[in-house]
């Protein structure tokens, strides 16, 4: 399996059709080109991590094959950045993982992955300068919360306790960006769509991670099991949300994030086309910053899980 080392001289690759790049494969390289026909990049399949495709686009069986040969992954997404489908490299047959995730019935593992994401949003309240009333008692609510995590005895007193949390962070740390309530895929603001984008793009590089030991994504120890959902990603990218929070929070400041570069359609709001690579090269090399940790969390969670380890033994991410 892939070690820390190997995985250091890795690359995501994305490729924008939008702007008309094409790729290419030469004996075992990958080139990308821009709508000039011109070369861009060229890389040796044996650094590829994962490719990212963003529009409308035409793979070829060649391509898949160096794929499934040097372990990368190739996503497709649509302009607006929703996921169309995934050429996947995968350990298919650990087929002891996959029996001890389908016998799994604790829920001890989601206790610890909650208590984690809302410690996070937590240590991101905790750096904001100017602490109103109301932030305080905010805190002091969801410090509560993380005790009362600890008592929790089934899987829906966990998923109150961090839509609670949740709601309480999010109304803190959006406030000044004219924050509405976060809204999952309705695109009802820029801000509800940048996140989507932003959560998107993340969800992917933790999903590359557990292919390659042979997770069966489908099967969560928090998220419980629903038609074509990937409920073991949405567990573990759970602890990871605060990376794209605090860099949402950080670009607006910095004047990186502008409503002007989205657009509103039958009350909707999308991403400007020319404003997609801009978005995308933040978002990436915002995740990039952690792929080390992510790396390491996620090869010691696995190792944990299949040694069938206590809560205390498994890995945590703390959001600097």
């Amino acid at each position: 399996m892939l070690s820390l080392p190997d995985f250091k001289n890795k690359q995501i690759i994305v490729c924008n059709a939008v702007e008309g790049q094409k790729l290419a494969i030469k004996n075992d390289n990958l080139i990308l080109k821009n709508d000039q026909d011109e070369v861009v990049l060229q890389i040796t399949c044996h650094k590829l991590f994962t490719v990212w495709i963003i529009g409308g686009f035409s793979i070829t069986s060649v391509l898949i094959e160096r794929s499934k040969k040097f372990g990368f992954s190739i996503y497709l997404l649509s302009y607006s950045h929703r996921l169309l489908a995934v050429v996947n490299s995968v350990a298919e047959g650990n087929f002891l993982l996959r029996k001890k995730q389908y016998q799994y019935q604790s829920i001890e593992i989601a206790k610890g992955l909650v208590h984690n994401k809302i410690s996070n949003q937590m240590r991101l309240l905790k750096g904001i300068r100017n602490k109103e009333e109301s932030l305080k008692i905010h805190m002091n609510k969801m410090s509560g919360y993380l005790e009362d995590l600890s008592q929790a005895t089934n899987n829906q007193t966990i998923l109150g306790l961090e839509g609670t949390a949740s709601r309480l962070f999010f109304n803190e740390w959006y406030q000044h960006m004219d924050w509405k309530g976060r809204k999952p895929r309705t695109k009802t603001d820029y801000l509800n769509t940048l996140l989507d984008i932003g959560y998107t793009y993340l969800f992917n590089f933790i999903e590359c991670f557990l292919h390659l030991y042979g997770f069966d994504v489908y099967m969560g120890v928090y998220h419980k099991e629903f038609y074509m959902r990937k409920s073991l990603v949405c567990d573990l990218v759970e602890p990871f949300r605060c990376i794209i929070d605090k860099k949402m929070r950080l670009g607006y400041n910095l004047g990186q994030i502008k409503i002007e570069d989205f657009e509103e359609r039958q009350g909707q709001y999308f991403l400007k086309l020319d404003r997609n690579k801009y978005y995308v090269k933040i978002i990436i090399e915002e995740i990039l910053l952690h792929k080390e940790k992510i790396f390491v969390y996620l090869q010691q969670y696995y190792r944990c899980f299949m040694r069938e380890k206590e809560l205390k033994e498994y890995p945590t991410f703390e959001i600097e």
